[in-house]
């Protein structure tokens, strides 16, 4: 028994190596007919894994990405880069910032009053504003039709104090309310060439020449505008007044009514007004005659003016006539362009309900965000995870038909006949695919078919209940 156990124990010592060399030794002696390293197969594996690699990255970017971060590329900057024509920009109506440290600011309400209203009340101011900015842009007038703003444009010098002044129109939107489309008028949008401009010198140290529109005709055709030359150390010297006609583009000077003055009292009156301080006060277009302006003069030779009288000239500059003497005399004068003054602000009480409301819209509308983003993720997961398909159905085409390539390499050395028998294989391939992808299609119309099937049958369902609840509430009413 002893001498049984030994031997096996020494048959074991001496086999054990013999199998680990037999081992290793067939680990390195391959079969002669085994392909040790076919680089073709590997190369269509790499860049199968390659190009899924790069879709992965590819996704993974999308839903990153579908919030701008704050960084854009050189396409988007020169996009953004590029020249914007502001005269087809929309501007909404503008808005007193609150401060993040406000509860509560005051939002102004506006309305829409008449402008020459007194008549010939409407004047320019040069405040401090003027000085600080060197330019401003004054209280505008729009058309009777509401199709028009004209408005002043006043310049300061520093150089020579002086000022000067453009008168600008911009045409107004014509698909909103009266008041919405005066508060939205923007600079961008003016007519780039002023209707009326006074002179640019500064050879006169502290003068200034300004131009305030007085009113429109009725029709909305003609605008009234008064030109006050001064100085700002011994005040205006002369108002003149001018006619723009905006079908012919054209504006008229209507100097004839001062020279008619003039002439009036130093032929009938004995006084030479070149010698006295006086000026006249256009009113606006005679609400009896619309084709004539209405002026009135006052001397300036003491404490109180004198009355020089209420006079009319034709539109073009013609024809000056007297209409009054009496101090007490109020011509009739038509009030014709709007202006837009503030009419209060918002009661804070409006303010609350306003802001209430927008926190629940807020909360609806971040509820909505989040689905749509949802939804954004979900359809760039799913043209991936297509993607991503289709590339592995080409990697499998692409190493099946590689394969078959290699087995027929195998069966025939003829270059020729391996060619013909490559592009058979090719064709019959291409015809099963085509089979193939033909009956993935109809498997799609069916169930496409099926689906509006069950919706059909919903929705004569949700009918026939609509009618019988209907025939129900009838019947109980007749009751």
């Amino acid at each position: 028994m002893i001498k049984k156990i030994i031997l096996t124990l020494l048959l074991f010592v001496l086999i054990s190596p013999i199998s680990v060399f037999a081992n290793k030794v067939s680990d390195s002696i391959s079969a002669p007919f085994k392909r040790v390293s076919d680089t073709r197969a590997k190369e269509i594996k790499y860049q199968y894994e390659v190009l899924k690699a790069d879709e992965e990255k590819n996704i993974e970017g999308k839903i990153y990405n579908r919030t701008p971060s704050g960084y854009m590329t050189v396409d988007e900057y020169e996009a953004l880069s590029e020249y914007k024509d502001r005269s087809t920009q929309s501007f909404d109506i503008p808005k007193i910032e609150k401060p993040s440290d406000f509860k509560y600011v005051p939002q102004p309400l506006y309305k829409i009053v008449k402008y020459n209203n007194p008549p010939g009340s409407a004047e320019l101011s040069l405040g401090k504003k003027l000085y600080l900015k060197r330019m401003i842009n004054a209280q505008g007038i729009v058309s009777p039709d509401y199709m028009m703003l004209i408005y002043p444009t006043v310049y300061y010098y520093p150089d020579s104090a002086s000022v000067a002044c453009d008168l600008f129109m911009i045409i107004l939107d014509s698909e909103d309310t009266n008041l919405n489309r005066i508060l939205k008028a923007n600079v961008a949008k003016r007519v780039s060439r002023p209707i009326l401009s006074t002179e640019k010198a500064i050879d006169n140290f502290a003068a200034f020449r300004t131009l305030t529109p007085v009113d429109f005709s009725e029709d909305g055709t003609k605008l009234l505008v008064k030109e006050k030359i001064g100085s700002q150390e011994d005040g205006i010297w002369e108002t003149k007044a001018y006619v723009y006609d905006f079908n012919r583009r054209v504006s008229y000077d209507l100097q004839e009514v001062r020279d008619s003055i003039t002439y009036f009292w130093k032929e009938y009156m004995d006084v030479n007004l070149d010698d006295k301080r006086w000026d006249i006060i256009p009113l606006g277009f005679d609400k009896n005659d619309p084709t004539r302006i209405v002026v009135q003069g006052y001397a300036y030779t003491g404490s109180t003016p004198i009355y020089l009288g209420a006079w009319s000239i034709d539109w073009q500059g013609h024809q000056s006539r007297l209409i009054s003497f009496k101090k007490d005399f109020t011509p009739a004068v038509s009030e014709n362009g709007y202006k837009v003054v503030r009419d209060g602000v918002e009661a804070y009480t409006t303010v609350q309900r306003q802001e209430k409301m927008q926190k629940t819209q807020g909360k609806v509308l971040e509820k909505q965000k989040k689905v749509e983003d949802k939804k954004i993720v979900d359809s760039i997961k799913e043209e991936g995870k297509y993607n991503l398909r289709s590339l592995k159905d080409d990697y499998k085409m692409d190493l099946r038909d590689y394969k078959k390539l290699q087995t027929l390499k195998g069966s025939t050395e003829d270059t020729t006949v391996l060619d013909k028998a490559y592009e058979k294989y090719l064709n019959d391939q291409w015809a099963k695919d085509v089979i193939k992808t033909q009956k993935e299609i109809d498997k799609a119309q069916r169930n496409l078919d099926k689906t509006n099937q069950r919706i059909e049958k919903l929705n004569k369902n949700l009918e026939n209940f609509s009618n019988n609840k209907s025939s129900g509430e009838n019947s109980s009413d007749t009751h």
